[in-house]
């Protein structure tokens, strides 16, 4: 091989390499932006004690906080129009301040907006980010936004934890003090984060009526796993709560659902990009099926155990799917990622509110026999779901 061939194969080896350091600054940025947005589980006890609330309005405090989420597929069109990366800012700071007055609500009424805030900055923020971590993670897609993705979820599973050591320490006014490493973070990593180029006015339409298929598949299934995540990482607390156990370590279940979760997202990533997409997704939502009804017959240990399978099995379909729906909006990808996930999760979380009644009418219990069978219709789902990708052959 002549030195001009070794020197173009060491060139496209770089152009498919993932920009690791600035994925990881993107990934603590969603760190930051999910632990804001996603630590309300870990102190909801505490906040429904404050505030006189029932158990039963569990479920719409929750989809309050949720349901703008639903607002991605918008700020996904928009953020593809505009380029840059304002989105990203824009939506990891205003979730944390946000954030910091949950502790400060002196009811009802003034929590729920605040959380519709939350709700919509997370909005802001996923679409673009999402979109610029495809393009910083070059040829290895499903690996680098599994790497992105890691970020949010260790956010997600220990800002509840870090809320309620916070609660539990000062009270609930101090929950401010979580904000401050966002406040930092967003000046210095500014000339690091991901510029996208607008979207060209002449640019190739979205073929509507070619994907309605293939995203009602994905629209249905998405939607019914963050039913499942919503309802475990909602209710589950409250029940160990209930049962006597501390703040703390009740939130400690999220933190172990989340944390753990970890290796789904990184491990379903790399699975998608061995044997394809559609496989690994089935396999891994049975697997949670099958977990969380397991889960309701096991004490001790063993429902801690069961708790991080479930969190692997349950997240290793995550970046799949978002990759899913990129694929199905090739024309406007921001937009995909946005219904992958903000417009399933709005789903899931008005959903959230139905089972509520079952916790006011039937009991906590039965709420997670309820997602069980939730998550047999999911599996039925990700049987539709379209073959985007494949197996990547080496």
């Amino acid at each position: 091989m002549s030195a001009s061939e070794l020197a173009s194969d060491r060139v496209q080896v770089d152009a498919d390499r993932p920009l690791y350091n600035r994925l990881g600054g993107l990934g603590w940025l969603h760190f930051l932006n999910d632990g804001a947005a996603n630590y309300l589980p870990g102190v909801l006890p505490a906040v429904l004690l404050n505030l006189h609330l029932h158990v039963g309005l569990a479920g719409t405090v929750m989809a309050a906080l949720l349901i703008g989420q639903a607002l991605q597929a918008f700020t996904g069109w928009i953020a593809d129009r505009f380029g840059g990366r304002m989105f990203i800012v824009m939506g990891v700071l205003g979730s944390n301040l946000a954030g910091a007055m949950i502790g400060f609500a002196p009811n009802l009424w003034v929590l729920i907006p605040v959380l519709i805030v939350i709700g919509i900055s997370n909005s802001l923020f996923h679409p673009q980010a999402l979109a610029g971590a495809r393009a910083l993670s070059r040829g290895r897609q499903g690996f680098g936004l599994a790497l992105f993705l890691v970020g949010g979820e260790v956010g997600r599973g220990l800002w509840p934890l870090f809320a309620s050591l916070v609660v539990a320490g000062w009270g609930l006014h101090y929950l401010w003090l979580l904000a401050l490493p966002a406040l930092f973070s967003v000046p210095l990593l500014w000339n690091t984060l991901p510029v996208q180029p607008p979207r060209h006015p002449n640019a190739t339409p979205i073929a509507w009526r070619r994907h309605l298929g293939p995203l009602s598949a994905l629209v249905g299934f998405s939607s019914l796993r963050a039913l499942m995540i919503f309802g475990i990482v909602t209710y589950l607390p409250i029940l160990w709560h209930d049962r006597g156990h501390s703040l703390v370590d009740s939130s400690a279940l999220i933190s172990v659902l989340l944390v753990v979760g970890i290796i789904g997202n990184v491990g379903g990533g790399q699975l998608s990009d061995l044997f394809g997409r559609k496989r690994v997704v089935f396999t891994a939502i049975l697997a949670s099926t099958l977990l969380l009804a397991l889960f309701m017959y096991v004490t001790g240990l063993a429902q801690w155990l069961l708790l991080g399978l479930l969190g692997i099995a349950l997240f290793a379909t995550l970046p799949i799917s978002i990759v899913i729906g990129q694929d199905i909006f090739p024309e406007n990808r921001s937009m995909g990622s946005g219904i992958a996930l903000g417009v399933s999760n709005g789903l899931g979380a008005a959903a959230l509110m139905l089972l509520g009644l079952v916790a006011s009418h039937a009991g906590l219990i039965e709420v997670l026999w309820v997602l069980v069978g939730v998550g047999v219709i999911a599996c039925v789902f990700s049987l539709m779901l379209p073959n985007t990708g494949g197996p990547v052959r080496h």
